[in-house]
């Protein structure tokens, strides 16, 4: 106990012996660590709203008129057994009608201009467990013989599928881009602050050489002298990780509902729990970055 006691008395008089060095050491954890709950926060959100999308992938198989009803059966059972895929639904031409008159109740011309004609072809909807898989799916359905012979389109199978290929490729594209993006700047800013925290213990340990020699020559153990130097790591770590987790919560708190307010259909929210786990990490990160950051300079200037 009384070891620690000095430790913690020593890490405060080091904090304030190099004033400028020291608070450089913290102004970079806090802005790594700031940095990386922005882009924790913002990655929840972007996976929400990717869900959300997600949610809506679909494949559309439209049907020909003189398919029998049996034959969309055998074509729905095999859509249903095929992989990635969670439920089919069939709509007929008379409710695809039906739906259409009432998604143009606004626009009562259209539906004049239709007369008693029913343009609209019956369909199959897809549903899908895993949107990933909607291009591989989408070809299973076109090279089925019984979806060749009963769609709309048999001159070109494909045309009468309809899933937006180009938006969910460019979706998938757009979460893999941000998250390589952010697992590299993450890992710069661990770098980063591992040098600042490095170069901070290593000032600290050449400004009190004199009387780190002195503890040696009394029999003082490496670890008692590591001590004070690990403790001062952790007080900056400490420091910057909460003055990170007071900035993203205003962010929260604050950014957050203004810019969920400007794009209501998208699910902008986070959890309270979500962001609690968000926090326990970024001090988990700075004490980490703190303590192998020390770790490296006690090694080197200490000679274990």
């Amino acid at each position: 106990m009384s070891s620690l006691i000095y430790f913690i008395k020593e890490s405060v008089v080091g904090f304030t012996r190099n004033l400028s060095t020291t608070l450089g050491s913290i102004i970079t954890i806090f802005l790594s660590l700031l940095i990386i709950g922005v882009f924790l926060m913002a990655g929840v959100v972007v996976g929400n709203v990717v869900s959300s999308v997600e949610d809506e992938v679909s494949i559309t198989a439209y049907l020909a008129d003189q398919a029998s009803e049996a034959e969309v059966v055998s074509l729905e059972n095999y859509i249903k057994d095929l992989e990635g895929v969670s439920t089919v639904e069939y709509t007929s031409k008379e409710q695809a009608l039906s739906n259409f008159k009432e998604s143009m109740n606004s626009n009562p011309d259209i539906i004049e201009q239709m007369g008693d004609d029913n343009p609209l072809p019956a369909s199959l909807s897809v549903q899908l467990s895993e949107p990933e898989r909607v291009a591989e799916v989408a070809q299973q359905i076109q090279e089925s013989e019984t979806f060749s012979s009963i769609c709309d389109n048999p001159d070109d199978p494909g045309e009468s599928l309809k899933y937006g290929q180009k938006t969910v490729e460019k979706l998938f594209s757009v979460t893999s881009s941000i998250r390589n993006i952010g697992i590299a700047l993450i890992v710069l800013l661990i770098f980063i602050a591992l040098v600042f925290i490095n170069n901070t213990i290593r000032l600290a340990i050449l400004s009190r050489r004199k009387e780190i020699g002195i503890m040696r020559l009394v029999g003082a153990s490496n670890g008692f002298i590591r001590g004070p130097f690990l403790m001062e790591a952790i007080l900056h770590a400490l420091i910057g990780s909460v003055l990170a987790i007071a900035v993203v919560e205003l962010l929260r708190r604050f950014a957050l509902p203004q810019l969920s307010s400007t794009l209501a259909w998208l699910p902008l929210s986070v959890s309270g729990w979500t962001m609690l786990g968000i926090y326990a990490a970024l001090v988990a990160a700075g004490l980490v970055i703190a303590l192998l950051g020390s770790a490296f300079a006690m090694r080197r200037y200490l000679k274990a």
